[in-house]
């Protein structure tokens, strides 16, 4: 089986132009293909996983990948998927984002040898002149063409910006660069980005001609990938810093059961002859999939200790066993208590386990916090040493997310 046959199998490719010169192309390796990124944060999150996973497989079938940072794309913002516009960020906040991904990508891309190549869309877009840009790439786009375009279709009764209305322009343009000077003959996004992708392709034949060997392909990053790095209060970072690679796991072992095939074919590396196992269980049965799906993810991602250190640690909280040393945890410096006590309230804040203390507030009312095994349901109750009598308090919110506060 070649690698866009396996590509078909997993369920990752959705749409595609010139199918038969693309299955060619990727499966001899001869593939110069770019996936984009735009910085809006300083951590990828595992909504980034299906193409980070994609480089990678493609990569190790000999294909050259290109990782393009929206270091230039990111002063204007995408307006596919968003309900409103982004907020603007200072060239200072994207450089320093871009430099962060650089970073988390590297465990996924092998740059070594010119084997991938990282670039910043910010080199050329940042330089353009509006007038040329006008003359000699704005001439290539119908308004009427690019108003049926969904990712603007979406955003018209709310209001879209002539700013982000450029967007379309501005990746079209990224593709006709990337393809002048690195020779990249295939992109790969979302199926939010479908038109933009396509407006791209038109753009090189436009300028380039007829015979310029140009294909997009498509794959559905939005709503299979990018929905799986989404949890009711944000993002599941790929940055240890916003989620503990104990998070991180607990996170992929509690996936829907329905989800959790899916995630190993998409996701992960394991053989397709072992996922076929599991396609037919339910229920409980299911456990042993989610636990190799989160071994493998957090091990792509932290490593192969901190998975061990989770999967462990999982394994004891699974099965009713107090096992705190692989369970995230917080220091407590003595200057957050007064008096000697601390407020739960405060303490749920400064473990992060609530992002205010509103929230805080009412977790605790709701009967979603226990300390060392007893049910919190007072808002003003408080914490004292006596609490902290192994050192550390043991945290539980909800039936799942357990944080240790270690007393200095």
């Amino acid at each position: 089986m070649g690698v866009f046959e396996e590509l078909q199998e997993r369920g990752l490719i959705a749409q595609m132009t010139d199918e038969q010169e693309i299955k060619e192309l990727v499966n001899s390796g001869k593939a110069v293909f770019y996936i984009g990124f735009d910085p809006t944060a300083d951590s990828l999150h595992v909504g980034h996983f299906m193409a980070l996973c994609l480089m990678k497989r493609l990569q190790m079938a000999g294909n050259k990948p290109i990782a393009l940072i929206g270091g230039g794309t990111a002063m204007i913002g995408d307006p596919s998927g968003k309900t409103d516009m982004r907020k603007m960020m200072t060239q200072e906040t994207i450089q320093h984002n871009c430099e962060c991904f650089k970073k988390q990508m590297s465990r996924f891309i092998d740059f070594s040898e010119d084997k991938a190549i990282m670039v910043n869309n910010a080199d050329w877009l940042l330089k353009l002149n509006y007038i040329e840009l006008l003359r000699e790439v704005g001439a290539c786009f119908s308004v009427n063409r690019m108003l049926t375009a969904e990712c603007y279709k979406q955003r018209m009764e709310r209001g879209l910006s002539f700013l982000e209305f450029n967007y379309m322009i501005m990746q079209s343009y990224d593709f006709l660069s990337l393809f002048q000077r690195f020779g990249c003959n295939l992109q790969f996004g979302g199926d939010d980005q479908w038109s933009n992708m396509l407006g791209g392709t038109e753009l090189i034949r436009r300028k380039l001609g007829k015979d310029a060997y140009a294909m997009t392909i498509n794959l559905l990053l939005n709503s299979e990938g990018k929905k799986m790095g989404k949890t009711e209060k944000g993002a599941v970072w790929l940055d240890p810093e916003k989620t503990s690679p104990f998070d991180f796991f607990q996170y992929w072992r509690n996936v829907a059961d329905s989800d959790v095939v899916k995630c190993l074919k998409m996701l992960t590396f394991v053989p397709m002859e072992e996922i076929r196992k599991y396609e037919k269980l339910e229920g409980s049965e299911l456990n042993a999939a989610k636990e190799l799906l989160a071994f493998e993810l957090t091990k792509l991602v932290h490593g192969d200790e901190e998975a061990q250190k989770a999967l462990e640690g999982a394994r004891a909280l699974f099965s009713n066993k107090a096992d705190t040393d692989n369970m995230p945890s917080t220091e407590l410096d003595e200057s957050v208590f007064t008096d000697g006590k601390i407020s739960l309230i405060d303490l749920l804040f400064i473990t992060k386990l609530a992002p205010s203390k509103g929230e805080a507030r009412r977790l605790i009312q709701q009967g979603g916090i226990s300390v060392n095994d007893e049910k919190q349901t007072d808002i003003k109750a408080e914490l004292s040493a006596a609490d902290f009598e192994k050192g550390f308090a043991v945290i539980k919110k909800g039936k799942k997310i357990f944080h240790k506060a270690i007393l200095k």
